[in-house]
């Protein structure tokens, strides 16, 4: 069921890319920009690193600028990287080509093993390294964001600029490993896991449930066992894939705290949903 929801979310996010261009070309320019930096009418949306960058780079603040990072924050803070699983296009492209490809990807398994911690070292160094330049880089080469520029490239002038190679990369890494380029080295990723280290949504375990822990887990996309806890840590995107192929229902996405025991009326008589998380390194 939260498939449904995830796939329509990053179909209608896609289109919205697509069609945008194409509508400003016309002059229809109600809705404007990418995921980067997105204007729908008057309501301006800023990508939180990239509005970090600027500020960085610049020594100042933009009004506008931090009003417009103010949803995407929020949302993180509550919500966790759903940005990552349910809108980012970079996410969808992969997500695509797995089901397009998954009869020669059977035997890909989790591929490359790579430290959790690399995560938080390219957020790190991506920042520093734009204060050294003098320039936000992730707003030139954000994936996210070249997608949304090569589309617009593509219907303006009839051409793809070169930084699009850099999603072929990533695609391509895909195809060995899953979803690398997300779990290790994304910057964005990075800066919403830790606005989101306290979010309120999360995956957790039912204790009263029965075993079938490891089929769940092996649906993850970025390599965590959900039913050990990882649904609540810092890295955990909350996708849903663990909730919907986990048959002994022992996962559910809830809210933490007070709000755990009412989103369901099966656990009114006591099923117990824990909320430990592992925030180091694989199982």
């Amino acid at each position: 069921m939260i498939g449904r929801w995830r796939s329509a979310s990053q179909t209608a996010a896609m289109l919205l890319l697509v069609i945008t261009p194409i509508l400003n070309y016309q002059g229809i320019t109600f809705v404007q920009g990418w995921f980067q930096s997105l204007a729908v009418g008057r309501l301006w949306l800023v990508s939180p690193l990239e509005g970090l960058e600027c500020i960085l780079v610049s020594h100042s603040l933009y009004g506008p600028q931090i009003v417009g990072m103010l949803l995407p924050v929020l949302s993180a803070s509550l919500l966790g990287t759903v940005f990552c699983s349910w809108i980012c296009p970079v996410n969808t492209l992969q997500v695509w080509s797995d089901r397009l490809l998954s009869p020669w990807l059977r035997r890909r398994g989790e591929g490359w093993a790579v430290p959790r911690t690399l995560l938080w070292y390219v957020l790190a160094a991506e920042l520093v390294l734009a204060l050294v330049l003098g320039t936000p880089l992730f707003v030139f080469l954000s994936p996210p964001g070249l997608v949304g520029r090569e589309l617009m490239m593509l219907v303006f002038f009839r051409t793809l600029a070169v930084e699009g190679l850099l999603l072929l990369v990533i695609l391509g890494l895909n195809l060995i490993t899953k979803r690398l380029f997300c779990r290790a080295f994304c910057p964005l990723r990075g800066l919403l896991a830790l606005l989101g280290a306290k979010r309120r949504l999360i995956v957790a375990r039912v204790e009263e449930a029965g075993p079938g822990g490891q089929h769940c887990d092996d649906v993850c996309p970025l390599g965590l066992a959900p039913s050990m806890g990882e649904g609540t840590s810092l890295h955990c995107w909350n996708c849903g894939r663990c909730v919907d192929a986990c048959t002994d229902n022992g996962l559910k996405m809830v809210w933490r705290r007070a709000d755990l025991q009412r989103h369901d009326p099966c656990l009114e008589k006591a099923p117990r949903v824990t909320q430990i998380g592992n925030m180091g390194g694989k199982r």
